[in-house]
Formats: structure tokens, sequence, C-alpha cells
């Protein structure tokens, strides 16, 4: 994602950001950004109507430039496009105020987003971290079976699927020979849409070869042969093998790749990795509540507690869904944005976790919102028990002069 240095429109304010997104991922950054009554100003296509001097109406679509007051998004991964649904905010000569759009923002457009309250500390954070340059983070992964292969880059908001290979290979009954040639002529094919897919060159990035059986290992080896095959060594190959992983998968589909992320190999390959620590987080967490010490807590209304009280500091963290932040109600993203504040604040540390990866999925699961605490807490609960008790007893006490 770049920022641009480009003149504003009249109506827009000085807290408005013109962005350019360069790759599929920063349209991902582009959806965590863009909230509900944000103004989005993009160069679209409109259809306008006419009515000739004879009085016959006609219709054209025309390229202009609308401004949309933000009222949803969608999110369309296959063509990596985000599509901003609103009301026109500003009257030009193809469109009226108020009318509805939808924005199409794609890569290689530039885009404007303008919030006239400001940004807040979080979405301060996601924009920071949507316009690093640095873009080495990414890991290369390759979940394989004879004949099958799943190409994917796994970034740190989530997991791209570039290319689905498919080729057959003979069956080990038949000849070895054709086997052979059949499985040579299946990993080049890999390793060819692999260099093309990922930039290898620039920066040596890991890479995870999984599979069933020795398919994984085998593809490593050739990659490892064609490397040295000719008169000089080739070291973009060299670094791929130097830096590649070989795990094992129950199987070569894409779906074996959630369980690949969780071994201990990978956490260690790709251990300053975001979404590797978020695992880890979410893994202790769930251990956590398993032997229940009293230190793991889940909800919005309970973390709100203990957080309140200063259970969540120095070596506590805080476990929050990025959907949360998208969501339409204002009241409730200042509620989120104030948890994370108060946490950092009180010196613990506070984690988004992506939708988009397995472990936002597992916090969804929970309601989007736990806690990691400094210490056991067992008040909050009692409190809530015997509230529920008294609760309870007020229903089956008979009002005075009742009839029963």
């Amino acid at each position: 994602m770049k920022l641009l240095k480009t003149s504003r429109a009249a109506e827009l304010s000085e807290h408005a950001v013109t962005l350019l997104a360069e790759e599929p991922d920063d349209m991902w950054n582009a959806y965590n950004l863009v909230l509900p009554s944000d103004t989005v100003r993009a160069e679209t296509t409109r259809s306008v109507s006419h009515v000739t001097a004879l009085g016959a109406a006609t219709s054209q679509r025309v390229t202009c430039v609308l401004s949309v007051t933000v009222e949803s998004t969608t999110w369309d991964p296959t063509i990596s496009k985000l599509h901003v649904k609103g009301r026109i905010s500003s009257e030009t000569s193809v469109a009226s105020m108020g009318q509805y759009h939808t924005l199409h923002l794609e890569v290689g457009r530039p885009f404007t987003i303008d919030r006239p309250d400001g940004w807040d500390s979080v979405a301060t954070t996601m924009l920071r971290d949507a316009l690093r340059t640095d873009k080495g983070g990414a890991v290369a992964a390759v979940v394989m079976q004879e004949g099958l292969a799943n190409i994917c880059l796994v970034t740190e908001s989530r997991t791209i699927l570039l290319q689905r290979l498919e080729r057959k290979v003979p069956s080990k009954r038949d000849d070895p020979k054709a086997l052979a040639s059949s499985s040579r002529a299946f990993y080049d094919l890999v390793l060819t849409n692999l260099t093309r897919e990922i930039d290898f060159e620039s920066a040596p990035r890991p890479l995870l070869l999984a599979s069933p059986g020795f398919v994984a290992a085998d593809f490593k080896t050739y990659i490892g042969t064609k490397a040295i095959r000719g008169e000089r060594p080739d070291k973009t190959l060299l670094a791929m093998v130097n830096n590649a992983t070989v795990l094992h998968s129950p199987t070569g589909h894409l779906h074996s790749l959630n369980d690949i992320l969780k071994s201990r190999e990978v956490a260690a390959t790709m251990r300053d990795m975001r979404f590797a620590k978020e695992a880890q987080c979410i893994n202790q967490f769930y251990e956590m509540l398993r032997v229940e010490d009293g230190r793991a807590w889940y909800g919005s209304a309970s973390v709100e507690k203990v957080v309140a009280e200063g259970a969540v500091g120095a070596g506590g963290v805080l476990l929050i869904c990025d959907d949360l932040f998208r969501s339409e109600d204002t009241e409730t993203r200042k509620k989120y944005v104030a948890l994370v504040e108060r946490v950092k604040a009180g010196g613990g540390d506070a984690r988004i976790l992506s939708a988009a990866h397995e472990s936002g999925e597992r916090l969804a699961m929970l309601g989007g919102v736990a806690a990691i605490l400094t210490y056991p807490v067992y008040e909050i609960e009692e409190e809530e028990e015997e509230a529920g008790l008294a609760a309870e007893s007020e229903v089956e006490r008979p009002l005075e002069g009742s009839i029963i």
C-alpha cells in the first residue's frame, strides 16, 4: 500500500488520506480501514440517462469521480476487490447528493478515505501496518501430494491461494521410468509456478513444503538438484532449499494448511510473524481455559470488568477480533478502541486477530473478545453467580397479595 501526496477535494477534511493498493493483500488492508460513516472518494462509472429532443430516453455509462458516505463494505477475495456502498456526499454533473452508489476499489486505482472525526489509535496502527514497505515477512507454502499442489502465500493478515496445480501421475504399479519422468515433470511445473507467483530473488523467505508421504521431501530434493545442475549454482534456488521446511500433512489439499500452521516447526520458522504469535496466544488462552486457573476470561462484559480492575496489565494479553472494529455502530467501535487503549496504558499487550486466519475464527466463537490475565480473578464469576441466584429467588418468591 502506498500513501499518495495528492491535492484533496474541497469537500474532504484534513484527516483524508489517499492510498494506492499495489498488490491484492493491500485490498484486505483497505477492507479493515474503511468504516461506516467514512467518506470514500474514487474514480468510478455511473449510468446516466438522457432524453433527446424527440423524447426518446437513452442511457450511457460515464467515468467520473464520486464521494460516498459509507454504509456498508463487501470484500471479494476471489478478485481482490472492495465494494463500498453508500450515499453520494457531493453534487456532481452526473449524480445528485443522497443517491446510492457503489464504488469498486481495486489494485492499481487510487482512492481516498476521509474520517472527519480523526483516526483513533487502532485505526492509526492498522494504517501504519498497511503502509509498511517490508513485505518480506510473508511465508511461501506449498501443500501437495502426488499430482496435486496448492501454492500459497501466508501474510500477516490472511492466507492467499495463488495457484492450484493438477497433473496426472502414473501409479506406482506402472513402469518406474514413466513414473520418475512424470514426477520430474510435475515438480518442474510446481517450481516454475512457485517462482513466478512469489518473489524469492529480492529477499530470502521461509518456504513450507507439506505433503503426506515423501512428496514434499522429494520436491525439496528436486529444487536442490536443479540449483546445482548448471555451470554456476543458482543462488535463488539454493536459498529456497536452505529456507525450506518439510512438514507432514494429512492431505495435499488447502484445508490441511491450518494444521500445518499450528505445528512446532512452523512456529519456530515464523516466530517473528504476527499471526504466529497470535496463534500461540489463542492456544495459550484455550489451555488456561481448560485448566480453569482463573486467568482466562472471554466475552465482552467479562473482559471489560477484568480490564477495569487492572487484571490485564504487564504480562497480560487482550485478544480481540478485527471484525469488531468494522461494526456499523460507532459507539461499539469506540468501546473496543477504548478497551485496547486502556490495556496498553496499563502495560498489557493488545493483539487484534484477523478473521481470515484460524486464530481469529477460534476467537470469534468466543464472542470476539478474550483476555489472558496477569493474575487469577474469581470474584467476578462469584458476583455473577450470586446475581443469578438472587434473580431466581425473586422469580420464585410470590408477590404480596398474589394468588398462587
